[in-house]
């Protein structure tokens, strides 16, 4: 398996609790989610301070076209610390009742629940989301764990405006990172307890041609990782290449279009969260650390791709 050397990492911020969905605000200053803490979190120049504070758990974190920040809110999960790392425990809160996907003002806090349901079935725990460039988002639905059984997750698309969300893939087994090629043409998302890569090849926005074969939910198998390595969300590169946090071997893994894993750069925490591009030159990586409750940077090789509008 390639292996990347270690690049200098520069600690941003630390004592995090269980940080999530990095995204770069407009004055160069980092945007986070504390899914424990049940906050939005900015992190500038050594110190962090609270932009807003939610219910449930939010988890995935995105610019909108009106300048909003748009969170997916998975309704919480349940935390345990094992050998001082911190990690999601099988079960849900006292009270859930499913997630949501909301709008956030940046500047006043406030926020109001966009999506709660997909036609007649209530969201489970909404994760990780991407916007296109025709004001519409992909997010994942996670599912949620119970000690004995497993809700399934899917692939939505819905409109900025509330206006319109409909079901692109279903089921996927723990999908978490969601993110779009180059060309708009091509959604990925990350499964976790998989380890596999599925793209969905696009007619339109929200309408996936669908593959022929054995997966239920007609996506293209990209890649799965070899030994127990699991995935968590997902930034793409600028040239398509897809950068999966991978969780358990502590690496941010980076794998073409065509499948290959390139290389996987290592990050010393095994709950490697998530990871998104910023800097001048799109050439500096955020990556958040759950398992130590850290938010970190580092050079990257090549330049993460410009969202639609972050």
């Amino acid at each position: 398996m390639p292996q990347a050397a270690t690049p200098s990492a520069t600690l941003l911020a630390s004592d995090l609790q269980f940080p999530e969905g990095p995204v770069v605000d407009r004055d160069g200053s980092l945007l986070i989610v504390e899914i424990e803490r049940r906050t939005i979190t900015r992190i500038r120049d050594g110190g962090t301070e609270i932009v807003a504070r939610l219910e449930g758990g939010p988890n995935g974190l995105a610019w909108g076209p009106d300048g909003a920040l748009y969170v997916c809110n998975n309704a919480g999960f349940l935390f345990r610390k094992i050998d001082g790392v911190n990690r999601t425990a099988a079960g849900v809160p006292e009270g859930y009742a499913g997630g949501w996907v909301e709008r956030v003002d940046p500047k006043t806090g406030e926020h109001r629940v966009l999506y709660a349901r997909c036609g007649e079935h209530n969201l489970v725990g909404p994760n990780d989301l991407v916007f296109d460039v025709h004001g519409g988002f992909y997010f994942t639905d996670y599912g949620k764990f119970y000690p004995r059984y497993r809700m399934n997750g899917g692939l939505y698309y819905a409109l900025a405006d509330g206006s319109r969300i409909v079901e692109v893939a279903y089921p996927l087994i723990t999908p978490n990172g969601v993110g779009l090629s180059p060309d708009g043409k091509t959604v990925y998302a990350a499964e976790t307890e998989t380890g596999r890569l599925w793209a969905f090849d696009l007619e339109a926005p929200g309408r996936p041609k669908r593959h022929a074969g054995f997966a239920l939910h007609g996506g293209r198998l990209v890649c799965g990782l070899p030994g127990y390595q699991r995935f968590d969300s997902l930034a793409v590169e600028a040239g398509g290449n897809i950068c999966v946090a991978t969780l358990v071997s502590a690496c941010i893994s980076v794998i073409s279009p065509e499948g290959k894993l390139l290389e996987q750069v290592p990050t010393g925490d095994i709950v490697t969260t998530n990871i998104c591009f910023g800097g001048a030159d799109r050439k500096t990586a955020y990556i958040t650390l759950a398992g130590k409750g850290e938010a970190i940077a580092m050079p990257w090789a090549r330049p993460g791709l410009a969202l639609a509008y972050g």
